[in-house]
């Protein structure tokens, strides 16, 4: 009997160690914003530059990292120092000279073993022009340790959208994970929707978007459930009156059986078809639209190069910035020519009018 009251008290004990050490956030909850008095606000009518960009922890394209390979058998576990170094450099590159209002960024490590506990985002703001006063984050990956082989330490990722502009509130939306036991759901991602408004003189305020949908949930409903979220923000926002983007790694491909030809075996193993996004394109505007990702010129909009199929390949579309039927969108491109060996994935740029 005596072993048996000791043997429940250890496992209540590792229950109570693991939910303290794992990260439980409400499905909808408020989150920070830094957004100095002195900066501008929108304006009714006003252009702006979008990027959206999967920064991938600022690992850059050196490595082959073991969740890269389906056995988890990829021979690297962290990046360099240097090579985190120059990619968070060459990031900042891109955004000087690229000068978009509002960034959208995914995979930001912050407290992370993997890449030395550092926030990046603030390290990538220190880099940047002073305008970029304004933004906020939402976790999606924390755990102040993870007990498996290749990590042993804590996991931090987070969204981030910075800005010019005035943000004036910001909420994290929860998303759905993927079916599994109660242990494993522990130590997974929480995936996540952050939402920020931005106050625009002269009209409703405008709300900017970031996501980072499952990237392991094929065979599930886990992105069939995230995307319902998804098209809810996106509703919520017009029928409040209130312009919208919403932008990041959707770990989708297009609705369009060739995106799927097209990609080799190892890569097919991600994707279910038909793809989730199908309920969303081409019905609400998109960079890149419908028409791009399935045209002649499909490559020009490719955003995602791989690490296990070679350092420059890029093989697939898996970016998208979607818009508000209100918003005018201008000239747009994935920027590609120089961004292939920063990230697994390249930017997404637009130039848009608001309403």
């Amino acid at each position: 009997m005596i072993i048996f009251w000791i043997a429940l008290a250890l496992t209540a004990t590792l229950l109570v160690a693991i939910r303290l050490i794992t990260f439980h956030p409400p499905r909808v909850g408020p989150v920070a914003a830094t957004s100095p008095e002195s900066a501008p606000a929108l304006k009714a009518g006003q252009t702006l530059n979008v990027l959206s960009w999967n920064v991938q922890f600022m690992a850059g394209k050196n490595n082959l990292f073991w969740f890269d390979l389906p056995d988890e058998s990829g021979p690297d576990e962290r990046p360099s120092r240097e090579d985190i170094s120059v990619t968070i450099n060459e990031v900042a590159r891109v955004i000087r000279e690229q000068n978009p209002d509002i960034i959208l960024l995914q995979e930001v490590a912050d407290g992370h073993a993997a890449t030395d506990h550092e926030d990046q985002l603030a390290r990538l703001l220190s880099l940047l022009p002073a305008e970029y006063c304004c933004h906020t984050s939402a976790f999606y990956v924390r755990s102040a340790f993870v007990p498996r082989k290749q990590v042993m330490g804590a996991v931090g990722i987070k969204l981030s959208i910075v800005s010019k502009y005035r943000i004036s509130a910001a909420v994290r939306h929860q998303l759905a994970q993927t079916r599994a036991s109660w242990l494993t759901r522990q130590f997974s991602p929480r995936r996540a929707v952050l939402e920020a408004h931005l106050p625009v003189q002269g009209g409703a305020d405008f709300v900017a978007f970031v996501t980072h949908l499952d990237a392991l949930a094929k065979g599930t409903d886990t992105l069939t459930r995230q995307m319902q979220v998804v098209q809810s923000l996106m509703q919520a926002a017009a029928q409040a009156g209130q312009p919208w983007l919403l932008g990041g790694d959707f770990n989708l491909l297009p609705p369009d059986p060739a995106a799927f030809a097209r990609l080799n075996e190892s890569q097919k193993r991600f994707y279910d078809q038909p793809s989730e996004l199908s309920a969303l394109m081409p019905r609400v505007q998109s960079v890149p639209s419908f028409a791009e990702c399935t045209g002649p010129e499909f490559a020009k909009w490719l955003t995602h190069n791989p690490n296990d199929i070679g350092p420059t390949q890029l093989d697939k579309t898996l970016d998208y910035i979607f818009f508000a039927d209100e918003i005018k969108i201008g000239a747009h491109c994935v920027r590609q020519h120089d961004t292939l060996k920063i990230s697994d994935h390249q930017p997404v740029l637009a130039e848009i009018q608001l309403p």
